[in-house]
């Protein structure tokens, strides 16, 4: 019973996972094949109910394959991981999607724009006491959108947390009860960046560029600078336009770009780790 249970549920994924597939396929012939503005308008507002039609079906693959909650302890690591495969193929489908519209003109993925569809949403879930919500952006953005600091970004993680018992103390005016449900969100990301070479540096070696540098991808969090996150002034933060924050490394991935889900799975493992807990 187990087994076919386990069957049933993966071939409901898998169903439905066809039908975000053949949508997306439809939408993008749509346009190619071409139509006129009116109707290119039309598409460009169905791109966009699909990705918000689809984050529910994003939840739900990646809590069950990523909870830690004790309802999802008897499936099977393959099981998992098959889930765990259909939420890249179809974050990877939509990201393409998006980006053939935006290519058109029909769809923003500049994130300081108002209608802009990036980053989207690619699930949300439950780890221990950590709400997780997981965000792609479809193209590489800059870490800060009005200062240059190197740094692209990839994905964006929300980790809404409980308050700690220092945070509590720090606010001795708050009911005890009260600061026990209240929480609080850190923000980590997946950047890149482009190091220097040491050896070009150096002078050293023949035909080799000053600008050839290795291009390094790592997690990190964003630790905000302006307003002043201790500031009590409330015209601190209404004078502050767009906030501005440093990058703290916690995890080098190397130089090839991770795929979205290696990227979950490995704050996955920071978040459950205990310097992060």
């Amino acid at each position: 019973p187990e087994v076919k249970r386990t069957d049933s549920l993966l071939q409901s994924f898998q169903l439905q996972l066809q039908l975000f597939l053949s949508e997306a396929d439809q939408l993008h012939d749509s346009l190619v094949n071409g139509q006129d503005y009116v109707e290119k308008e039309a598409l460009s507002g169905a791109v966009s109910s699909l990705l918000y039609t689809c984050q529910p079906y994003f939840n739900l693959l990646e809590t069950t394959a990523r909870s830690t909650l004790s309802q999802h302890s008897h499936l099977s690591f393959d099981m998992r991981s098959e889930l765990l495969d259909f939420s890249q193929q179809l974050c990877e489908k939509l990201e393409q999607l998006v980006l053939t519209y935006s290519n058109h003109g029909l769809l923003s993925v500049d994130e300081t724009e108002p209608n802009s569809v990036s980053p989207f949403c690619i699930g949300q879930l439950h780890l221990d006491q950590l709400k997780l919500s997981s965000f792609r952006y479809c193209q590489l953005t800059s870490y800060l959108s009005q200062i240059k600091t190197g740094l692209y970004k990839r994905m964006r993680w929300n980790v809404e947390r409980p308050n700690n018992k220092q945070q509590r103390e720090e606010e001795p005016c708050a009911d005890d009860e009260d600061m026990e449900d209240k929480t609080h969100t850190d923000y980590y990301f997946m950047c890149y960046e482009d190091i220097p070479n040491a050896h070009a540096e150096a002078g050293g070696g023949t035909g080799v560029s000053q600008c050839d540098g290795v291009r390094v991808w790592s997690i990190g969090q964003w630790v905000q600078v302006n307003p002043d996150p201790k500031s009590d002034d409330i015209h601190d933060w209404i004078m502050c336009e767009v906030p501005e924050g440093s990058y703290h490394r916690l995890l080098f991935l190397g130089q090839d770009e991770p795929s979205s889900r290696t990227a979950t799975d490995h704050l996955q493992q920071l978040l459950l780790s205990p310097r992060l807990m």
